[in-house]
């Protein structure tokens, strides 16, 4: 079995060095370890730096895409290469390369098909604690969202089994972080955490522009992908929470009105429109949940012509096909 330790990068010439030196060359149940580096855009020369310190491949996007869809590009040139496992890591070197055996043993045991880096974020020294506070926050969201016990839900240190990589669709445009560990719930995955180390800072976090904009594109990406994956779920708790709020509103009217206080027209009409409005959302609830319905077939359609693409640029020696 392959492994493919990905390393998506935007301008990282300076930290990529220590990097890849710090990435082990052999693991136990591994029958190679493969180097691959999405170059995203980068204007530094990392993809020169990348092919001097003998990178086996390097992945160079036209321009720059965002660190989404670097990891997405990361995944289907590690299936191309025939992983069996892939972990991803960042460029700046912030996690221990060491800990990458920690990551893969479950996969190779068979006891988990996704694994992911805990760093530990409520004790973490290197963030503020608002920052802690707030990772912590996410965290409960992300796994009230997923189903699943999420200590680290922002953790891009996190290896892959071929099966769950060729299942696992990124579509935002800011992080697969959050959507991925969704996306793993909504398809009852093994998803496994173990402690990671991490290594000093080198840099700013590029994602967090300013906490409003970071706040602000995590809860899109987790409403977005909650609604995609339970619709039902989500919009028969927003119609039923109108409905209940409506009914509250009409029976106090009526207690009103049969204890001879016959004003309050204001109160039937917004008692109306929430039970009306309501009803509403709980039926867009269900047609969302039909429409879920057949994105999981369609979904069923992207892995099997994944599995015939992959099959196709693998040569019957493993190698990869001109």
């Amino acid at each position: 079995m392959d492994l493919v330790i990905q390393i998506p990068c935007h301008n990282e010439a300076a930290t990529l060095p220590a990097t890849v030196a710090d990435l082990p060359r052999a693991l136990p149940g591994i029958d190679r370890v493969i180097f691959l580096v999405i170059d995203d855009g980068s204007q530094d020369g990392t993809s020169a730096v990348a092919h001097a310190l003998g990178v086996d491949h390097v992945l160079r996007l036209p321009g720059r895409r965002g660190l989404a869809r670097a990891f997405a590009a990361g995944l289907e040139r590690s299936l191309a290469l025939g992983a069996g496992v892939i972990v991803n890591t960042d460029g700046d070197n912030q996690y221990v390369g060491a800990d990458v055996a920690r990551l893969v043993a479950p996969i190779v045991a068979g006891e988990a098909e996704v694994v992911i880096g805990d760093r530990g974020v409520a004790t973490q020294t290197s963030f503020s604690p608002l920052k802690r506070w707030l990772q912590g926050l996410g965290s409960w969201v992300v796994g009230q969202a997923s189903g699943l016990p999420v200590p680290d839900a922002t953790s891009g240190f996190r290896a892959i089994s071929r099966e769950a990589a060729l299942r696992l669709l990124v579509l935002s445009d800011y992080s697969y972080t959050l959507e991925t560990l969704i996306q793993a719930g909504a398809r009852g995955l093994a998803v496994r955490y173990v402690p990671v180390r991490t290594n000093s800072q080198t840099r700013p976090s590029r994602l967090m522009r300013s906490l409003p904009h970071y706040l602000a594109q995590s809860a899109a990406t987790i409403l977005r992908a909650f609604t995609m994956y339970r619709p039902l779920k989500v919009f028969v708790a927003i119609g039923g929470a109108m409905i209940l709020a409506g009914a509250a509103i009409g029976l106090r009217y009526l207690l009103l009105y049969y204890g001879r206080d016959t004003g309050h027209v204001q109160s039937v009409i917004l008692s109306a429109a929430l039970l009306i409005v309501g009803f509403q959302v709980s039926l867009i609830g269900l047609v969302a949940d039909l429409i879920a319905f057949n994105r999981k077939i369609l979904e069923e359609v992207v892995y099997r012509l994944r599995l015939l693409e992959t099959a196709k640029s693998e040569a019957p020696d493993g190698r990869i096909q001109s």
